[in-house]
């Protein structure tokens, strides 16, 4: 599949809303998120706080949903059943805690599947839970706005990179206009649509955005019958970059000063809890943090000397991600060799984080400004 993109740089013929607000709600209330990915089914329950929101329950579960999707075009029976079993869970999570305001998400994995869309009536017939299938566009607007706390106020230019099981979004954002207390809560405002309405104040400006169809399962998916490990990390790193050509930004040159790279994906946290040196992975210590181009080759570099048998034995790298590691470190090092930049800002958020933040918005429950 071709890179998604429309036509002129980030235009939406019709902005997507990304959640309905019928009634609005006490502050009090929880929402709910969950993001079945080609990879993973994960979900967050919070409640509104300030100008951000509370943990209150969570999910986690690699389900691989997508494998053996790049041969056949289909969801296997295996990889439905798997996904099933974790919505049963995350249904009794959200009927313990007594949740009405969610909203349930499934992305490329679910796209691209010729059973997509039945899988979707099976899912809401078994568990009672309903999910939607989001358009790439949604998807690069939610981790647009999950990550907007991160970004730095001497920023101009920011590009933010979600890398997921099955697809990697990639959205470049203009603040050089805005006032720089402003431009964390200008890219919040962006979960309305890339396209925004002219007015006389400043906002931020999607220069362009693009969804390539490879993330860390379809990528590996793509160069598994290349044996040797070295090179077939190689070869998906410059593989994808060859999917960036119709970037707009990948063709022109940019300024260092001012330029920030915000990442969200299990590879970046990952890759940043191996340089901290972590034994047990820590939030509060790799979210914002900021990782030069040579302490990210330097974990590339480790990774691809351990081999695959010590990249499964390794604690840092955790069974669940093992076998995904080094397409992700091809596709992120395919990143930093593209812009002029040697720093990249990691995001321990994404996807539920984003989905969160746009119905909380949208019902008012917020604060001015992201936390």
């Amino acid at each position: 599949m071709a890179p998604q993109r429309p036509k002129g740089a980030g235009a939406l013929d019709t902005p997507p809303a990304l959640s309905p607000a019928p009634v609005p709600p006490r502050s009090t209330e929880l929402y709910a998120a969950l993001d079945l990915g080609t990879n993973s089914c994960r979900m967050l329950i919070a409640q509104p706080k300030g100008s951000g929101f509370h943990v209150v329950d969570s999910f986690s579960k690699s389900v691989q949903l997508g494998a053996g999707l790049e041969k056949t075009g289909r969801l296997s029976r295996g990889s439905m059943t798997r996904t099933i079993q974790a919505l049963r869970i995350c249904q009794q999570k959200l009927r313990r805690n007594k949740v009405r305001r969610m909203r349930l998400v499934a992305t490329e994995a679910c796209r691209r599947a010729s059973n997509g869309a039945e899988f979707m009536a099976r899912i809401q017939r078994e568990t009672g839970l309903k999910l939607d299938i989001i358009k790439p566009e949604e998807e690069a607007q939610l981790a647009v706005i999950s990550c907007a706390p991160l970004v730095n106020r001497k920023t101009h230019n920011l590009l933010v990179v979600d890398i997921g099981g099955g697809s990697t979004e990639l959205v470049w954002i203009d603040i050089s206009k805005v006032p720089k207390a402003d431009r964390a809560r200008s890219i919040m405002r962006l979960h309305g649509g890339f396209h925004q309405a002219k007015t006389n104040v400043p906002e931020a400006r999607v220069v362009d955005w693009i969804s390539v169809p490879l993330g860390v399962a379809t990528l590996r998916d793509q160069f598994s019958d290349v044996e040797d490990d070295a090179a077939r990390f190689a070869l998906m790193s410059w593989f994808f970059e060859e999917n960036l050509t119709d970037f707009t930004p990948y063709q022109s040159t940019q300024s260092q000063d001012h330029f920030q790279i915000v990442g969200t994906s299990g590879t970046v946290t990952t890759v940043a809890a191996s340089h901290l040196g972590l034994k047990r992975y820590d939030r509060t210590k790799v979210d914002g943090l900021r990782m030069s181009s040579a302490q990210i080759d330097k974990v590339i570099h480790s990774y691809l000397a351990m081999g695959p048998g010590g990249r499964r034995a390794d604690p840092r790298i955790g069974q669940d991600r093992q076998a995904l590691i080094m397409s992700g470190a091809a596709i992120l090092q395919a990143l930093m060799r593209c812009w002029p930049t040697n720093r990249l800002s990691v995001a321990d958020r994404g996807l539920r984080e984003g989905l969160l933040y746009a119905q909380m918005s949208a019902d008012g429950v917020l604060e001015e400004g992201p936390s």
